[in-house]
């Protein structure tokens, strides 16, 4: 019996990012035949890249003079335990999107994302709630794209009882996300910006981003 082999999205054609002076090229990633992205798998770069964006993210946010760093799983873990360690704090906070046994009563918000299929929802363990409540919060990711899933995470921190005073990402990809996220748009830094990609007569080229 012979299986079809099914066409990979991830294309030979790669676009080169500076990520605050570490250099990356991320494959372009098909989304459907009119539409791709650039793709970070923050844990495939290595320790080294990932001791570098926190580094460089604790630099943004420490004027901030957060209590606490929230990521969100799964690639957002790394970032927020880099950037928690440059900053000096020891206790940080993940956001969850699996439904685990110790969830069964978590605040939960439900978001969608360009790279995953569906909706999906964002689970804040209640024995965390003490460690946001009254705290002074940044949130961290790897990407920020559509704003769906950092909007969900703001909303979480914030019934918490969390004072949000920062964002940091690795990469904002195109501009779609401000709409999003409003005036917390203000909130966010980013250490590089990627855009989103449309076929040209050559590859994937470039949408600009004035429309």
């Amino acid at each position: 019996m012979t299986t079809a082999t099914q066409r990979s999205p991830v294309s030979d054609q790669t676009w080169p990012v500076d990520v605050a002076g570490w250099q990356v090229d991320l494959p372009l990633v098909e989304i459907n035949p009119d539409f791709a992205i650039s793709l970070m798998m923050v844990i495939d770069l290595g320790v080294g890249f990932g001791a570098h964006v926190g580094s460089k993210l604790a630099e943004r946010l420490a004027p901030l003079r957060p209590d606490v760093v929230v990521g969100t799983a799964t690639l957002g873990i790394p970032i927020a335990i880099e950037t928690s360690r440059a900053l000096g704090l020891d206790r940080y906070v993940i956001l969850q999107k699996s439904p685990k046994l110790h969830l069964g009563d978590a605040l939960q918000q439900k978001i969608t994302s360009i790279t995953s299929k569906g909706e999906q929802r964002l689970l804040l363990d209640r024995r965390a709630v003490p460690l946001l409540a009254g705290r002074r919060v940044v949130l961290v990711d790897d990407v920020v794209a559509t704003g769906s899933s950092l909007k969900g995470s703001i909303e979480l921190v914030r019934a918490a009882g969390a004072e949000l005073v920062g964002i940091g990402v690795v990469l904002t990809e195109a501009s779609d996300w401000r709409a999003v996220l409003g005036g917390d748009a203000d909130l966010v830094h980013g250490l590089a910006h990627i855009p989103q990609f449309r076929p040209g007569p050559d590859g994937w080229r470039p949408i600009p981003e004035d429309g």
